[in-house]
């Protein structure tokens, strides 16, 4: 069981103007305002809790002067004395639904005028520390609920009572203030409990800005083991809300300095090779949280491309990590990584798929991977238009997250070289612009259709219509969009020396 501090009860009094914004916060929702209304009058405690409260602190300046609450909070978590049944009850017929996924945890959901309602009994249960899953046990006590949670930060409350009173008892607002991130108990304790809590302290990093304290970052490196505990499913979650922050590059050099990502993310890890005495190769590691920057700063530049992009945050941090497997020691000292592009797919594809990433996530990734050094191919521009057009169709829908990559993947400090290669990707860009205002390069296709094919062959469906189908397919790649009579001679000479 989680530690209590030993004066928890003695925090920093809270400030009475961060008690006047978190009081407009309520009166700005009515749906907060009835439901202490309805609790109260049924002589029950209700109080807003966790993200609600720490967010509009955040929002309002942390109850700074001159700031108020612009908007009251969207999903609300709510936690009182009453148990399960009496929360059902005491919602029947003022929330237009209710369920009870979560009623074994103490968790009644409700929809109240489109707004969704979780409201939990106070806790105070114990771990097995064999899994994350509690012995669920209901509290008494405001306080020893808010010690069970994961931060100081998010162990505040409002009263939805006539007085909204806010209680912090382990600090919380002073560690929003300080841009600290601290655990209720210990947090040794608090992460051998839930070693989920680890990943959301690298979440809360790059989400929240926060620093960890000694004693956070201590427990995770020691206990990083126990995250083998944690289906795969919510360290995906987490992983992903981690990356899809404004800037996570913070969050994943403690992730990988405490040991977490030689756990759920070993290849990112490796990329920490040794660098050669000779430095005839970068510093890998550096290199990939550069780049994930760089695509980052990239993608929410384009208004046209969706932002934040899983996809493209994953294969920029992702891209190289065929490079440890792949180095090779040269003569004169110099270093290679030949096909560290082929390896580093197939190893996307296998640690994606471990963390459940959905299929089309998992191939989009690896094919980045995949596709990432093609462009170093083109030189001073000297492609011919068969293979500009070879690039745009193996990308496919992905040629705008690869250009976002290619580009994002020079991080030279020579700024000669820098702009050299911007301009010669500039060069392609433009190639392909020129191209497509031709022909549909988008769905390069072969001339002539699977029934023209069968037709002028005497084919019956089978694989040698297949056969046929991707000769043309690649015949259209060669020389571009042909006419019916070439495409007909082409097929017919092909097709005669194949059976000849």
């Amino acid at each position: 069981m989680s530690a209590t501090p030993s004066n928890p009860a003695d925090p920093d009094p809270v400030p009475s103007a961060v008690q006047e914004t978190v009081r407009e916060l309520v009166e700005l929702s009515p749906v907060l305002t009835e439901l202490g209304q309805r609790f109260a009058a049924a002589g029950h405690q209700a109080h807003l809790v966790g993200g609600s409260v720490r967010d509009a602190l955040l929002a309002a300046g942390a109850g700074s002067a001159g700031h108020e609450p612009t908007h009251p909070p969207g999903d609300l978590d709510v936690t009182t004395d009453a148990r399960p049944d009496q929360v059902l009850e005491l919602l029947r017929g003022w929330a237009r639904s209710t369920w009870n996924t979560g009623i074994a945890f103490g968790t009644v959901g409700a929809d109240v005028r489109g707004i969704r309602v979780e409201i939990t009994t106070f806790r105070a249960d114990r771990y097995d520390r064999e899994s994350r899953n509690p012995e669920v046990a209901w509290g008494n006590s405001l306080v020893d609920d808010l010690a069970r949670r994961d931060f100081t930060v998010n162990a505040m409350a409002v009263s939805l009572g006539s007085d909204r009173t806010v209680t912090d008892p382990f600090g919380g607002l002073g560690d929003l203030l300080a841009r600290r991130l601290r655990t209720p108990g210990a947090a040794v304790d608090s992460f051998a409990d839930d070693p989920l809590r680890m990943l959301r302290a690298v979440r809360f990093v790059a989400q929240l800005g926060l620093t960890p304290d000694e004693a956070v970052v201590t427990a995770m490196a020691s206990l990083a083991g126990e995250l083998a505990r944690i289906t795969p499913e919510r360290v995906n979650t987490e992983l992903s809300k981690t990356l899809l922050q404004g800037s996570p590059r913070a969050a994943l050099e403690l992730f990988v300095a405490t040991g977490l990502g030689d756990v759920v993310l070993p290849e990112l890890s490796a990329l920490r090779m040794e660098i050669d005495e000779h430095h005839q190769h970068k510093d890998v590691y550096t290199h990939s949280l550069t780049v994930l920057d760089q695509a980052i700063a990239l993608e929410r530049a384009d208004p046209e491309h969706e932002s934040p992009d899983l996809v493209l945050r994953l294969a920029a941090l992702l891209h190289d990590i065929g490079k440890p497997a792949t180095r090779r020691h040269e003569p004169r000292g110099r270093v290679s990584f030949h096909h560290h592009e082929v390896v580093g797919a197939k190893l996307v594809r296998k640690r994606l798929t471990a963390l459940r990433y959905p299929k089309d996530v998992v191939e989009a990734v690896a094919r980045l991977t995949f596709l990432h050094l093609r462009f170093h191919g083109y030189g001073e521009g000297h492609w011919t238009d068969s293979a500009v057009r070879r690039y745009v169709t193996d990308a496919g829908s992905l040629l705008p997250r690869l250009h976002k990559l290619v580009r994002s993947d020079s991080t030279t400090r020579n700024k000669r070289r820098a702009a050299a290669l911007s301009a010669t990707y500039d060069s392609l860009e433009q190639r392909i612009a020129e191209l497509a205002e031709q022909e549909d390069l988008a769905r390069v296709r072969p001339d002539l259709d699977g029934n023209v094919i069968m037709e002028l062959l005497g084919l019956p469906p089978g694989p040698e219509v297949g056969a046929a189908w991707r000769f043309l397919k690649d015949l259209r790649l060669e020389r571009g969009p042909l006419d019916r009579d070439e495409a007909e001679t082409a097929l017919r000479e092909w097709w005669a020396g194949r059976t000849g």
